[in-house]
């Protein structure tokens, strides 16, 4: 009886699932039709056809030859047949090899020298920006793995000398045969860093998560970054191109965070209420010159509560005036307009022994002595280019004197994925605590992809490591370790997140991507580059943002790009000619999703590779 009952059933259902079958195969076609005309998002010059269900993974990047870059997902390019090749770009000049183009000597001479401005960026404009790529000098050599990279550098990747003689009594730098060693000395503390921090350790509380992020003004090789790192702690070090010659090569190629910089006319690249801490050793700047401008422009990056070291020249002037060819009188003038200054910005002073004092800001304005009616009017964050000004950044207003101006921190690493202060207090514009966790969550699905794509990610392999347009740092927060660091760049022309990423424990720079790094060539091992084109596809050429991202990218080092396909399509034109290897594949969720990933390796090769040089105008 059963059967009887279900045959009819079944034979009746059989026509029906035919009908599906054939309606769903002809929906299909004609979607796939209206995305390769051209009408459906992103899809004008490359379809992008998926083979297999899983992409093949790139399991050793340190040698190029091996890598297999012919496409796993094909893509068919369907340009006009008439465009012309892509433009090859020639090797510049053997002696542009360290090439940087925002603090080259011949400009910055052209400029006044009253408040260091020579040493400020000043860069090229578009009819004088070099079209060739800077080469690696003879002999370049893959940098030491952190952390012996620390400790010693390749002769050949930074050949000067120079330090090597005239801090010769400082232990900043040995030089033996073929390498530097950098023994952790420092000017103001000879015998290592390790034996000055721990002195600041008995002050301010370093080695509990409290201090995350530092500044070390004008700092040398960074010794004082780099062994602030084994504290977890991540210093941003910062020195003009001077005299002191590769002050800031020496540094990233030992691993250490730095950019080229100095204190002079305009505000310092970061937003107010950074850093947990900063310091000055030996920097001679003239803290009490200029009414205390630059003391006021500390004061503007240092975090409420956060600390002020400084070593060296005036303190404990009683000792070394004469070695110094100053009078008492001077000595003390200036150590006591400093202190005049700390008190007016609301500083304690905390410690003086031997060549250290240490101040530290107060945690609100309610704590305050003295109220100064001389207060800064402009927005505290908006700093690009934008002249330094003698006045006083307010606090956040609090309610209460056990309130922290600006909002608490957590201890590190629990800050890392706490809500920042200013998303959670609405001052990041359009960012909200869910949309600020659903990012978080995004990037680190992300990041985990990437690491599917290039295994080495997350390895001793990348070091130094840039996010060109670092949005709220999820990219950097889903890679910390201390194997690595992030330098998170957020445009000046992007939606200003940089103060939530410092508060992150983080750390980063305002920078306009138009316009050449603060560094030297070849300092950085990853560079990350997501929807960067599309910010500035109306602003520049690309071909100048490529030819500036190969200048500081290492031989041998990668970069991803994630953009829409049409972008990445322009980009692979121009890559083309820049001796980049690449592979596109498609997004982490589907090759049906329009937003494309490029990832590039830079190729291995010198200025003695047997190219004609080219002066690159």
């Amino acid at each position: 009886m059963a059967s009887k009952n279900h045959a009819p059933v079944s034979r009746g259902r059989r026509p029906l699932s035919i009908f599906v079958v054939l309606g769903l195969c002809c929906f299909f076609y004609f979607l796939g039709s209206w995305q390769s005309s051209g009408y459906g998002k992103g899809n004008k010059l490359t379809k992008v056809v998926t083979d297999q269900a899983e992409c093949k993974t790139f399991t050793n990047l340190e040698n190029v030859d091996n890598l297999e870059f012919e496409p796993q997902h094909k893509y068919i390019s369907i340009s006009d047949s008439a465009e012309p090749e892509a433009k090859v770009f020639k090797p510049c000049d053997a002696k542009l090899s360290d090439y940087t183009p925002c603090q080259e000597q011949d400009r910055a001479m052209t400029f006044p020298r009253e408040s260091m401005i020579y040493r400020e960026r000043h860069c090229p404009p578009d009819g004088e920006k070099l079209k060739c790529l800077i080469p690696a000098p003879k002999g370049y050599t893959t940098p030491f793995s952190w952390p012996k990279g620390r400790d010693y550098v390749h002769y050949a990747n930074v050949p000067y000398k120079h330090l090597t003689v005239e801090k010769a009594g400082q232990n900043w730098v040995q030089y033996r045969g073929n390498v530097f060693k950098f023994p952790g000395g420092g000017t103001m503390f000879p015998q290592g860093a390790d034996a000055y921090i721990d002195e600041l350790a008995t002050v301010i509380p370093i080695k509990d998560g409290s201090i995350r992020t530092a500044l070390d003004t004008g700092c040398g090789v960074a010794s004082w970054g780099a062994y602030m790192l084994k504290r977890n702690v991540l210093t941003m070090s910062f020195a003009p191109k001077d005299n002191h010659e590769a002050q800031v090569q020496f540094a990233l190629e030992r691993g250490v965070p730095a950019v080229i910089g100095v204190l002079g006319s305009i505000n310092m690249p970061y937003p107010s209420r950074a850093f947990d801490m900063a310091q000055c050793s030996r920097c001679l700047i003239p803290w009490a010159a200029n009414d205390g401008m630059y003391l006021m422009e500390v004061d503007r990056v240092l975090r409420p509560g956060g600390y002020w070291v400084l070593s060296g020249p005036p303190i404990n002037w009683k000792t070394y005036y004469k070695t110094w060819k100053r009078s008492k009188e001077d000595c003390k003038a200036e150590q006591d307009k400093i202190e005049e200054l700390a008190a007016s910005l609301c500083w304690e002073k905390k410690y003086e022994k031997g060549d250290i004092a240490i101040f530290r800001k107060k945690e609100n304005s309610k704590s305050c002595k003295k109220k100064s009616a001389n207060i800064c009017r402009s927005n505290a964050d908006d700093v690009w280019y934008k002249k330094m000004e003698t006045c006083i950044t307010p606090y956040p207003q609090v309610k209460s004197e056990d309130e922290i101006a600006g909002g608490e921190l957590k201890k590190f690493p629990a800050r890392l994925s706490e809500i920042p202060p200013r998303v959670a207090n609405g001052l990041v514009s359009g960012v909200t605590t869910e949309s600020f966790q659903e990012d978080s969550k995004l990037w680190k699905k992300r990041v985990n992809y990437y690491k599917r794509i290039n295994s080495l990610l997350g390895t001793r392999r990348f070091r130094n490591i840039m996010d060109m347009n670092a949005g709220l740092g999820s990219f950097a927060a889903a890679l910390d370790s201390p194997k690595l660091w992030v330098m998170n760049v957020v445009p000046s022309i992007a939606q200003n997140t940089l103060g939530a990423i410092y508060e992150r424990g983080l750390i980063g720079i305002y920078h306009d991507w138009c316009e050449g790094f603060s560094t030297y060539p070849r300092t950085y091992d990853f560079i990350h580059a997501s929807g960067l084109f599309s910010l500035y596809q109306d602003k520049c050429e690309f071909e100048d943002i490529l030819l500036e991202m190969d200048r500081i990218l290492r031989p041998e080092g990668t970069i991803i790009f994630r953009d829409d396909v049409d972008i990445v399509n322009k980009v692979i034109k121009i890559a083309g000619g820049m001796r980049w290897d690449t592979k596109m594949v498609d997004h982490e969720d589907g090759p049906l999703v329009p937003e494309k990933i490029l990832i590039v390796v830079k190729q291995y090769w010198t200025a003695s590779s047997g190219d004609s040089g080219s002066s690159g105008q």
